[in-house]
């Protein structure tokens, strides 16, 4: 085929349909085409054109496949968290108010932590905050000594013994705040609140006292004796 396609003597509309139909592909037909002498020097020009093409198809690189999508639950924590944190840094007053009382559980955990009282308000007044909720507010020491005396002042929140808890250990929340409720806690928790180094000196005092005033309150006392 090579040969007869170099052939001066070959007939034009055989080297016409060779070079039409023959030629995507196969550069040697190309090559035996541009050899014949007797090619016109339009069809020439066309061949020439077409290989170069060709020869330039050949080498382009692949399109890089598309990146598998990751699996569900498999995006970075951390990654999310910074996008969360970008998103809430771009917003105003208002809109980070509005998120504090729509938004889920994440959002409210960032935006309590907000410089602006209002916002951080608003949060503990969402309708969607739980008691788990208060607990891990009342324990963090990134919140305002505003948002742990908002708590210590709500009824509701202060019903359950461990916000109490949780305030009285946060070094905090204010003194004046956390002092009345050493009554409430166990023994247990007291004498755990007498070893917690982070809290004030006042609480720990106070709770050594407590402690040894309820034990003392327990021992039997001998008959004969007088106290």
């Amino acid at each position: 085929m090579h040969k007869v396609l170099a052939n001066s003597a070959t007939p034009l509309d055989v080297l016409d349909f060779a070079a039409n139909h023959m030629i995507a592909g196969r550069k040697e037909i190309a090559e035996a085409l541009l050899r014949n002498a007797a090619l016109p020097d339009d069809l020439r020009e066309w061949v020439k054109q077409a290989s170069a093409v060709e020869g330039e198809a050949a080498f382009v690189a692949p399109a890089p496949a598309s990146p598998e999508p990751a699996a569900e639950g498999a995006v970075d924590a951390a990654q999310t968290r910074e996008t969360l944190l970008q998103r809430i840094g771009r917003m105003g007053a208002a809109e980070k108010i509005a998120l504090a009382l729509k938004g889920n559980q994440e959002e409210r955990l960032t935006l309590i932590r907000d410089s602006n009282k209002v916002v951080a308000r608003a949060v503990l007044q969402s309708p969607k905050v739980t008691d788990a909720d208060i607990e891990a507010y009342a324990s963090m020491k990134s919140v305002t000594e505003e948002v742990l005396r908002l708590i210590s002042t709500n009824r509701a929140f202060m019903k359950g013994y461990a916000v109490v808890r949780a305030l009285v250990n946060n070094p905090r929340a204010p003194v004046d705040v956390t002092l009345p409720m050493l009554n409430r806690l166990n023994e247990r928790d007291l004498k755990g609140l007498m070893l917690n180094k982070n809290v004030a000196e006042v609480l720990r005092s106070m709770a050594m006292k407590m402690v040894k005033q309820r034990e003392d309150a327990t021992k039997v006392k001998l008959p004969g004796k007088k106290h």
